[in-house]
């Protein structure tokens, strides 16, 4: 019995059979179901196999650098172009793939909270904001991004620039409890304002007005390193996000050993309403990330295939 324990515990600790790939999926729906369907996809082309592992983006590009990580579903920019900066270009341990979803992001208002806040300057405005009270303290909130998100810490530093970090509540939760929060607030007419990007399927089942913001200047975004403790305080951010897009990435030393799968990640061209689809298959119909990434490869066969082709 005691050899036995032992036993279990050994193969427990040391799988017999490691993967020929790692994939890594972000805590955000597609992306998600983006890493599973390069899995799917990957294993029934090239007969390899793929681990996808769920991790956070830091911990993701570091992977990436030891070679831990072999693919990232969705690097999006400019979010994550200090990351880029380092991986691809001064390191070249990172490549990104040809092509890329067109994205956007800024900030969004239910129709309830939109009969008074049209513009990022009422948000300053404690008079109007404090309809955005959830919690009774008289002053309102405003989701900013979950605490992993790269984005987050961004909406953080747009706030102070613009100076609604003094009249609203930042707040940062997971997504899937933020978009129950946006449900909840449409159903009872509580006015919400949130943190928004596109492809995403909430577009799809409420009414959402985009809060107008000054058009993106790049003269304006003034990001020091977040490793800076007062990088908040140091950063500036007071017009809208620029233009936004994501794409793949993958580990340059993988793409020499496996040309033929980086040679498939770069020929991946998913679109934006193929990703809202899949936003809304896992964040509402919660349906399981492999189950679904089964499916879709299984309805997109001749394109998966076309993928794979030299």
């Amino acid at each position: 019995m005691l050899n036995l324990t032992f036993a279990a515990t050994l193969f427990a600790a040391f799988p017999s059979q490691a993967a020929d790939l790692v994939i890594s999926a972000p805590n955000w729906p597609s992306g998600q179901a983006t890493a599973n369907i390069l899995k799917v996809g990957i294993e029934k082309a090239f007969g390899l196999q793929a681990d996808v592992q769920p991790m956070g983006t830091m911990t993701s590009f570091a992977g990436l650098e030891t070679g831990v990580v072999d693919v990232q579903p969705e690097v999006w920019r400019p979010n994550f172009d200090a990351l880029v900066k380092k991986y691809v270009d001064e390191k070249g341990v990172m490549a990104l793939a040809g092509k890329s979803v067109s994205a956007w992001q800024g900030l969004c208002a239910t129709s309830e909270a939109a009969k008074t806040m049209k513009t990022v300057a009422d948000l300053s405005d404690p008079e109007k904001t404090k309809v955005l009270d959830t919690d009774g303290d008289g002053r309102g909130e405003m989701w900013i991004g979950a605490p992993s998100w790269l984005s987050t810490g961004i909406e953080r530093v747009r706030a102070h620039s613009y100076g609604y970090a003094s009249t609203l509540a930042l707040v940062e939760a997971e997504e899937d409890v933020a978009m129950a929060a946006v449900d909840a607030a449409v159903a009872t007419g509580q006015p919400m304002v949130f943190y928004c990007y596109a492809p995403h399927h909430v577009f799809g089942l409420h009414e959402l007005i985009r809060i107008e913001e000054p058009p993106h200047d790049p003269a304006k975004w003034q990001l020091v390193s977040a490793q800076d403790p007062l990088w908040i305080e140091k950063s500036s951010a007071a017009t809208a996000w620029d233009t936004a897009h994501f794409q793949i990435a993958y580990r340059t030393a993988f793409a020499k050993e496996r040309p033929e799968v980086a040679h498939f990640l770069d020929k991946v061209d998913l679109s934006p309403e193929e990703v809202t689809q899949m936003s809304y298959a896992l964040g509402v119909e919660r349906q399981e990330p492999l189950v679904y990434a089964q499916k879709w490869v299984e309805q997109n066969a001749a394109r998966v295939d076309g993928w794979a082709k030299p």
